[in-house]
């Protein structure tokens, strides 16, 4: 089956030049799409519906399920499709810009949809400053719990603005200007998302390599994105070893055709300093301390605020390119309506920064929408034990958590009568969502019974930066949909099926 997509809410762009696939025919074998004749109807993994058999395939689920889907989704979901202009420029509303937009949505140039046309912003204006000046300054803003150092830190807004405030000026200083790319290369440690941040600051686009990558990975997307600066750090900390990530971007900067002018490296405390390149390499630590606070500048809403390149398991890495504006605007969105968290709960997406998850449910949406993320550096069993998430959910009051299947099978198969997980009790917890893969119906079941909460499914990937396919908590979507599915269309993506390939 071939699964495609018209007027979605946002367009995917990707960096000419490189080798990729429709970014608006996304192929999907193994999704159930909309019906032509109903307005929503379940994405369901693993097999393909006729239009003349889909009536059937529902009856089969009963009157409980084809009403799983509600009233106020149905009304929010129309609406985006009919009348986009009005309902996204809505939600662009709730967000800060130094000038408004002259047009919400320009499509005269499909695929390559621009929203917010002639709108000036700034990500981390609305992600850090705009909490801070609302009077939520000491709001955490970022858990980074550490199993693996056996370290927790917080950090509040104002703390947060004043780190990212000092790197831009770091950044600036070393000559990073508007439309720039800066490589990150560091592990699960809030430097990564200061980093993140500074860049979005100044205009400069960032490009965030997982830090599982050797230096022949990383040199292929340094060398792409012709990055002007790399920031990395010392080493990574894992179960059993010491990761040194330093070693592996001079190998990378070695092997690349392309050289970085400067690299800016962060050395972990208690751990060994790495060695500095005279002339190229720039201590994190003494930079920060002589640093000057660099203000927000407006950005264009259509500038990209990063590169992120898929993983390259089936060719050569795609990069794909986020412009600022649509990004802010349905990330911030996508909090309540999709996962239904409140501003100033916490929120935990189990993932890593170097992935699309990361980026977009570790970084921006939490703190767009004014949330406290949490960083965790650490294993789902064997930091120290399978009742790894439990605790991080019982100590930080988690509202959610986003997780892959693959790391509930390993607390599963390590504890599957919970009896380590048991010991915390996990009051605040409402829901999970699991992406990223197939969900099997044994592991989505005993993560039910596990954590006593709703799971729910979502799909999506790399190049659309959101869910395609949810179970919307915040428009009041049923919590229980049936086994295998995926949820309905979020709102924003008009998704048809096709029993022909195009």
């Amino acid at each position: 089956m071939h699964s495609h997509y018209r007027n979605m809410a946002f367009a995917t762009r990707f960096v000419r030049g490189l080798k990729s696939s429709n970014a608006i025919q996304l192929r999907q074998c193994s999704q159930i799409l909309q019906h032509q004749k109903l307005p929503l109807v379940a994405a369901t993994r693993g097999e393909a519906l006729s239009s003349e058999s889909h009536q059937d395939h529902m009856k089969a689920y009963g009157e409980e399920h084809r009403r799983f889907h509600s009233a106020e989704y149905e009304r929010v979901f129309k609406r985006a499709i009919d009348h986009p202009d009005e309902f996204w420029g809505e939600q662009a509303e709730k967000l800060t810009w130094f000038r408004k937009w002259d047009k919400v949505l320009d499509d005269s140039d499909s695929p390559f949809t621009q929203w917010f046309v002639g709108g000036e912003m700034n990500t981390c204006y609305n992600a850090v400053d705009r909490h801070v000046e609302r009077g939520f300054g000491n709001q955490v803003a970022i858990i980074h719990d550490s199993p693996v150092t056996k370290k927790v830190a917080m950090i509040s807004f104002r703390q947060l603005q004043q780190k990212v405030a000092r790197l831009a000026g770091v950044l600036v200083k070393h000559g990073v200007q508007k439309g720039d790319r800066v490589l990150i290369y560091m592990p699960m440690i809030p430097e990564a998302v200061i980093t993140m941040l500074a860049c979005a600051r100044i205009g400069a686009i960032h490009s965030l390599v997982f830090g599982g990558f050797a230096a022949r990975e990383v040199a292929v997307r340094l060398n792409h994105a012709k990055a002007v600066v790399v920031v990395s750090a010392n080493c990574g900390v894992e179960p059993s070893r010491i990761v040194n990530y330093k070693s592996i971007v001079d190998e990378a900067i070695e092997i690349s055709d392309h050289k970085p002018d400067k690299c800016i490296i962060f050395n972990r405390p208690e751990m060994e300093d790495a060695p500095l390149i005279p002339g190229r390499d720039l201590s994190w630590e003494e930079e920060m301390e002589k640093a000057r606070h660099h203000d927000c500048i407006p950005v264009l809403a259509t500038d990209p605020i990063y590169i992120l390149y898929t993983s390259g398991t089936t060719g050569t890495p795609k990069a794909v390119v986020r412009p600022s504006g649509d990004h802010a605007v349905v990330l911030n969105w996508s909090m309540e309506a999709l996962y239904g968290i409140k501003p100033h709960e916490v929120w935990w997406a189990n993932s890593d920064l170097g992935w699309v998850v990361g980026h977009s449910y570790i970084c921006y949406a939490p703190l767009l929408a004014g949330n406290t993320t949490v960083i965790y550096e650490g294993k789902p069993v064997g930091t120290p034990d399978s009742g790894a998430l439990f605790r991080v959910i019982h100590d930080h009051d988690c509202a959610a958590m986003f997780i892959a299947p693959t790391a509930l099978r390993a607390v599963r198969r390590e504890d599957t009568e919970i009896q380590i997980g048991s010991r915390y009790t996990l009051k605040k917890l409402r829901s999970l969502f699991v992406a990223g893969e197939h969900c099997d119906h044994e592991t989505l079941d005993w993560a039910k019974w596990a954590f006593r909460v709703p799971v729910l499914d979502n799909w999506w990937q790399t190049e659309t930066g959101w869910a395609i396919t949810a179970s919307c908590v915040g428009l009041r979507n049923s919590l229980y949909p049936p086994h295998g599915v995926s949820g309905m269309p979020v709102p924003g993506y008009n998704v048809k099926y096709s029993t022909k390939w195009k």
